[in-house]
């Protein structure tokens, strides 16, 4: 599948940190690396970072490092889901199933990782999985968890970008509201909650998923 062309960028729009911040969608400070300086990163520094001894899972947006908000709620959900995504799809040969740290470019400076992502066997060159770190591949659902540090802006800007790419499915998943909301374009939302039931539609035909099984995982006891 080709890829979307990347939006024009306007050097000039963005000249303090407070610019550039606002750019990336108003993430807090902490979450943007400093080096290699920001405007200058590429794909290879990103994969730098991913190899260091600390591990830092990171964004490569507008030639800047921007490391991704996590939480351990955050990642019992997406993994939760990541599993019964992928049993979905390898029963029935969908496509691939990549978690957290599953970096997809969706155009040329732009590395995005979802917390969760399918990608059907029609949008994947050669219908075998990618052999490259970072493939050029549009997810047709994109999964986000919200962790305390994303913005409604960053939140937003992320799904304009998937949608842009040819995405056709987002769901974004609030652990503290106990919500999901679902997304077939940028600025379509319906809300899910207490006993409704996420289903796949059109994207991942027979997948559902009661709410209440979904975040009963974060009740779980020992």
């Amino acid at each position: 599948m080709s890829i979307a062309e990347p939006p024009a960028v306007h050097e000039a729009s963005v000249r303090t940190l407070a610019d550039l911040l606002e750019e990336l969608g108003d993430v807090p400070p902490n979450r943007v690396l400093q080096f290699p300086s920001p405007g200058t990163a590429t794909e290879a520094d990103l994969l730098k970072v991913a190899a260091r001894a600390d591990k830092r899972i990171c964004e490569l947006v507008d030639g800047t490092l921007v490391e991704k908000g996590t939480g351990y709620r955050e990642s019992l959900l997406a993994g939760f889901l990541f599993s019964l995504l992928r049993t979905h799809c390898r029963r029935l040969n969908l496509g691939l199933v990549s978690g957290e740290q599953g970096t997809l470019r969706l155009w040329e400076g732009l590395v995005r990782i979802p917390d969760v992502a399918f990608v059907s066997w029609d949008r994947i060159p050669g219908r075998r999985v990618p052999v490259e770190p970072i493939p050029d591949l549009t997810p047709d659902l994109v999964v986000e968890v919200l962790s305390e540090s994303n913005t409604r802006q960053e939140m937003d800007r992320k799904r304009g970008e998937y949608f842009r790419a040819g995405t056709r499915l987002v769901w974004q998943v609030d652990p503290r509201a106990r919500t999901v909301t679902v997304y077939t374009s940028p600025d379509n939302p319906a809300v899910l909650r207490g006993d409704d039931v996420l289903d796949g539609g059109a994207v991942l035909p027979g997948f559902a998923l009661p709410l209440s099984e979904l975040f009963g995982e974060l009740d779980v006891q020992g």
